[in-house]
């Protein structure tokens, strides 16, 4: 199509909401967007190219054509534009990475005695679908899990005859057989119910209705099937005690947080029914380039609440999302009630969140080694040239953090620290090291921090940086002296430019213990953990980086990659101390002791809990050191 029918077009957009689709040369939709004004938003893509991104540069060089569609309300536009971008994947919508394959559960509510089954595509015909699950194996679990606690029928006929002779399920109670034509629709519904309830993290509902209907069936002298009620109450109820509490007020809420990776964004979801954490879901993101958290977020809340059928009350998330108000409203008109979008600022809710955060990065950092292993090796040009690609954009970015921060040249060097306390303790310190822009991971270091006690972010930042400028200078001491190389440096070379990651706080911490070693010159930026601004010593004026600019991703990338390595050396440390025995605190208990009390008694919980007689009977503990066992036990339960 012709130019001049595009500018044409251009001069003619209403000033009302909508939804408009960008199309190539060849008639394809490549971008579909919403707006409050088709007029207004539409135009602004067309600025002068040096304002806008590369990526809405390279969209708007493959424009040839457009369409709209007016609404008549912002909230319509936000539907159809779910609806447009789920039909038809355009090539510059951020899309939720292969979710047309994610399985779901269906309840086929359409038939007169509805399955549970497996299904990859969403329909509307009337049926409950749960999920996106992306993990196969744990809708495979869900649906072995129902079918062992509820008589569900499992054939595949969509209407049922009557049949003289059910089939061996009904014969061995795992179904209520209403292909014998005596089973009432009613009763076998009341179980269909009692599933949806399950499977919506209900099942505190479900244990009460269950409890009413047993007792009743007693009452009814109906033992047998107060018998099965018994066995199903009993099941969930197992299934509850395995389920860790996250809240006191047995809300239901969604969290998700996310984490940036190498050209890609993770975005993860707790479900939390009951005020208690019931599983998770990891969703990968394509197309988020140069695309800031909120519009990241919200991108995300549109594709993945699109099809849910159950949607919480609350949503917590790490960060605001762009059109905050504009979502809510939409989620309360699927929800049929009001839904809260809330980014909390303290609490056990922060930490929760903050937890999924972690969730995140770790998964995106498992996601990428195995992109990485299954491209093989046989690659070597292609990474080449994606290599040569990525150090010339990671050098511009450079250039542009530069001048924002009002640097005199580019950093060569940068190094970003973060702290990492879950829960309080093992507190651990990381620093990593981007080179020319890019990561080096040699240069990586991490700390336990060993002077503060308690969750202290400012005094473990001042201990860390403490630590890392001290080695700097001991080694620049050994380098005068000829008795060390740069290359056997451990922290050499000094840093260009350091980013604190925790504002204000953490930065007048870290900047006096870099005066003192005498390394008060090197420019040090703190990061504020929620806006993303950068503030400067002895100024209360944040620096705030352009949206969807190159200095703002590479800041993203070092906080996101220093707050990674924290968590994967927390994880490590955790791991390593759960391997440890209470008994090697023991005084007199050696490898051999340990190993004669675990294989007489069966394990360390039974060693607590032993008397004085069961300690002293096994072999090779004399009855003092039975006595100090004993002791040492005893005594810590009385504290």
């Amino acid at each position: 199509m012709e130019k001049i029918l595009l500018e044409t077009k251009l001069k003619l957009l209403p000033d009302k909401p909508g939804v408009y689709l960008m199309k190539d040369d060849g008639e394809r939709i490549i971008y579909v967007g919403k707006a409050l004004s088709l007029k207004n938003r539409v135009r602004s893509y067309f600025q002068v190219a040096g304002r806008q991104s590369p990526k809405v540069q390279a969209l708007v060089a493959k424009i040839a054509d457009l369409d709209y569609l007016v609404t008549d309300s912002e909230v319509e536009a936000l539907i159809l534009e779910c609806n447009l971008i789920k039909e038809h994947r355009p090539r510059y919508n951020v899309n939720l990475k292969d979710d047309k394959t994610y399985p779901y559960l269906k309840v086929t509510l359409g038939e007169e005695f509805p399955r549970v089954i497996i299904t990859r595509s969403l329909k509307k015909d009337g049926s409950r679908y749960f999920g996106p699950y992306t993990q196969v194996g744990a809708v495979h679990e869900t649906t072995k899990l129902l079918r062992s606690i509820f008589p569900l029928r499992t054939c595949k006929q969509e209407k049922l005859g009557s049949q003289q002779r059910p089939c061996l399920n009904a014969h061995i109670n795992r179904c209520l057989a209403p292909c014998s034509g005596k089973l009432p629709k009613e009763q076998y519904l009341i179980m269909i119910k009692s599933i949806i309830l399950f499977l919506e993290g209900r099942q505190g509902e479900l244990v009460k209705g269950l409890q009413v209907k047993m007792n009743q069936a007693a009452v009814n002298l109906n033992f047998e099937l107060a018998a099965i009620i018994r066995d199903q109450l009993q099941a969930i109820e197992r299934i509850m005690e395995k389920q860790k509490v996250i809240s006191g007020n047995q809300e239901d809420q969604d969290v998700i947080a996310m984490a940036r990776g190498h050209g890609r964004c993770c975005v993860m979801v707790f479900y939390v029914r009951g005020g208690k954490l019931l599983g998770k879901n990891s969703f990968f993101l394509k197309e988020t380039e140069g695309l800031s958290r909120g519009e990241v977020l919200a991108a995300f809340i549109k594709q993945y609440y699109y099809d849910l059928d159950y949607i919480p009350p609350t949503v917590l998330m790490e960060g605001e999302p762009e059109e905050h108000s504009l979502l809510e409203e939409w989620l309360a008109a699927k929800r049929g009630t009001r839904v809260a979008i809330k980014v909390p600022k303290r609490g056990e809710k922060v930490k929760l969140v903050e937890m999924v955060g972690q969730n995140a990065l770790l998964a995106i950092e498992e996601a990428e080694e195995a992109w990485q292993h299954k491209q093989g090796g046989s690659r070597e040009e292609k990474d080449r040239e994606t290599a040569a690609q990525a150090a010339q954009a990671a050098l511009a970015a450079v250039a542009s953090l530069a001048e924002q921060l009002g640097l005199a040249t580019p950093p060569d060097r940068m190094e970003c620290f973060d702290i990492s306390n879950i829960q309080g303790s093992q507190t651990v310190g990381s620093m990593v090291v981007f080179v020319q822009g890019l990561p080096s991971n040699s240069h990586y270091r991490k700390f336990t921090v060993r002077t503060v006690m308690g969750p202290n972010d400012f005094a473990s930042m001042e201990e860390v940086l403490g630590r890392r400028f001290a080695r700097a200078k001991a080694e620049l001491e050994l380098m005068q002296a000829g008795e060390l190389s740069l290359e056997e440096a451990k922290f050499l070379p000094l840093p260009d430019l350091v980013i604190i990651d925790g504002g204000k706080g953490q930065l007048s911490s870290g900047r006096k213990i870099m005066v003192e070693l005498g390394f008060g010159t090197i420019p040090t930026f703190g990061l504020a953990k929620k806006e993303e601004e950068l503030f400067f010593e002895g100024s209360s004026v944040p620096i705030c980086l352009p949206e969807n600019s190159g200095a703002l991703y590479l800041v993203q990338r070092l906080r996101d990659e220093a707050h990674r390595f924290a968590i994967t050396f927390h994880r490590q440390l955790r791991g390593k101390e759960s391997l440890k025995s209470s008994l090697d605190q023991i005084p007199g208990i050696g490898k051999e002791r340990r190993k004669k009390l675990i294989q007489h008694l069966g394990s360390v919980s039974r060693i607590k809990d032993a008397s004085l007689e069961e300690l002293a009977a096994v072999p090779g503990i004399s009855h003092q050191l039975a006595e100090v066992v004993y002791n040492y036990y005893n005594t810590k339960k009385n504290i």
